[in-house]
């Protein structure tokens, strides 16, 4: 892989994460719940990132962007930037956008062969994305969907683990099928930006990459 950092940039909820990696390296990260603020927090915070490693940010390949399904506000914000920071170089960093429920499975041990990745999609519903596990790895089974916790917990007849932004009424839910549901702790539950740039390292070494101009993002319907 061509030497240089790539910027992950994770804005698609109320959760923020943010991180460099080069080659097989995280060489920094911050990740932290920022409702409401993504337009003066994120921008100074991919700085100072850059600064606590001692980099230029010349030193960029690539930038990684979580797609979604998230919130308007926040997608809108993580892709500005993302291609705000790759337009700026000629020829233009290569964008490389993954799903967002895509960084949620890949933070999860193997217990279940079935997994359900969250995030909240506002008015007691969540995206949802059904994940199998396959070769070592979980594989996105499906397109993902808006569900209530009631309609989700209807879909889980085999053992499942669960993962994301559950909140205290899909807790609730979730209690009334512990025997056929594995919650993921907290910290796993997290949307860290080491693992979008670890997905993203991947791909672009895969030469699976985006093009600025024409990467949109998903949102919440």
């Amino acid at each position: 892989m061509q030497e240089g950092v790539i910027l992950a940039i994770d804005t698609a909820t109320a959760a923020i994460s943010l991180a460099l990696i080069r080659g097989g390296e995280i060489l920094a990260e911050s990740t932290w719940q920022g409702p409401g603020h993504h337009t003066t927090q994120v921008p100074p915070a991919i700085h100072a990132l850059m600064q606590q490693v001692g980099l230029p940010i010349s030193d960029l390949i690539a930038i990684a962007v979580a797609l979604g399904p998230g919130s308007y506000t926040g997608l809108r914000v993580g892709m500005s930037l993302a291609k705000g920071i790759a337009m700026t170089r000629t020829p233009p960093l290569p964008l490389i956008g993954v799903p967002t429920l895509d960084i949620v499975a890949a933070a999860q041990p193997h217990q279940a062969d079935q997994l359900i990745a969250i995030t909240q999609a506002g008015r007691g519903r969540v995206n949802a994305g059904l994940y199998r596990w396959d070769t070592g790895h979980w594989q996105a089974e499906g397109e993902s969907f808006i569900a209530t916790w009631a309609e989700l917990v209807e879909r889980i007849d085999a053992p499942t683990q669960v993962a994301g932004e559950v909140n205290a009424e899909g807790r609730a839910a979730l209690a009334t099928f512990a025997d056929r549901v594995i919650l993921a702790t907290p910290a796993q539950s997290l949307r860290r930006a080491g693992y979008l740039a670890e997905i993203a390292t991947h791909r672009f070494e895969a030469g699976q990459v985006d093009d600025p101009s024409t990467l949109v993002p998903t949102y919440s319907h």
